[in-house]
């Protein structure tokens, strides 16, 4: 999801590494453990395509995807089901102040909170939106070290770029631990873990394609056309000394930190 003053984001270059980037997702979910909740709700959901996953999952709870992206939102309502599916445009932290409650069964919220500055304070509100015995499930990258972050900041720090892109939205999360002790002592059971998939990427600029849909993608909307082309070209060719392609695609280490939380009954 994206802050509400954001960049604008582009469904199909996010859904470029679909089948990659949905994996954690499942992964996720899997470990939600509710058999017949009622609401659930995908705040950050994106293109909508992995809400969809969660209708299909659990056919008789209502189910609503929220973002702050106009695009994304317009992509998603494709995927509406009456009565079951649906879809509408929401900042979280707006989301989060006007939700009822105790309203939720299950909250999930997927590759966003990274966005949302000073996340971790959010968490009392999370837990509250969510029903007794209810479930919260969310996943963060947890790459920020990674070449594929660091070069783009370095190189955003650069003139003549820099001028144009400070104070870009910069994403951030927490270590697994962390999560875990803030949500305990909210009252919560908390299972909390971290994994690394190994992505192998193709075609050209493989890394540029993925970072561009997501974590690059406000530094290149905040640079005027003429130097982001100048920008990407040189993005790429340190990307490519980076992740090299010895002819078997190139990999791309990628870090995630996943939450399960269960509420107190």
């Amino acid at each position: 999801m994206s802050p509400a003053t954001g960049p604008a984001w582009d469904p199909q270059r996010y859904l470029a590494y679909a089948d990659e980037r949905g994996r954690p997702f499942l992964d996720l979910v899997g470990r939600v453990d509710a058999p017949d909740p009622r609401v659930v709700v995908d705040l950050g959901c994106g293109p909508g395509n992995l809400t969809s996953l969660l209708s299909d999952r659990w056919p008789g709870a209502v189910v609503t995807g929220v973002d702050s992206s106009a695009d994304m939102i317009t992509a998603a309502s494709d995927r509406s089901r009456t009565g079951r599916l649906a879809f509408h445009r929401s900042d979280l932290r707006d989301w989060l102040s006007t939700a009822n409650p105790g309203e939720v069964d299950v909250l999930v919220t997927n590759a966003t909170l990274q966005w949302v500055p000073g996340h971790l304070e959010l968490m009392p509100a999370l837990v509250r939106a969510i029903a007794p015995g209810g479930w919260l499930a969310f996943q963060v990258p947890g790459n920020f070290d990674e070449p594929s972050h660091t070069l783009r900041a370095e190189l955003a720090d650069e003139p003549p770029y820099a001028e144009h892109t400070h104070g870009i939205a910069d994403p951030r999360s927490h270590d697994a631990a962390t999560y875990l002790r803030a949500l305990q002592g909210l009252g919560c059971t908390v299972d909390a873990w971290e994994t690394t998939y190994l992505h192998v990427l193709h075609g050209p600029d493989p890394v540029f394609t993925w970072v561009s849909g997501t974590g690059a993608r406000p530094t290149l909307q905040a640079l005027p056309a003429d130097l982001r082309e100048r920008f990407e070209d040189e993005f790429k060719r340190r990307l490519r000394v980076a992740y090299a392609d010895e002819g078997r695609g190139v990999v791309l280490p990628f870090r995630r930190i996943f939450v399960v939380a269960r509420t107190g009954s």
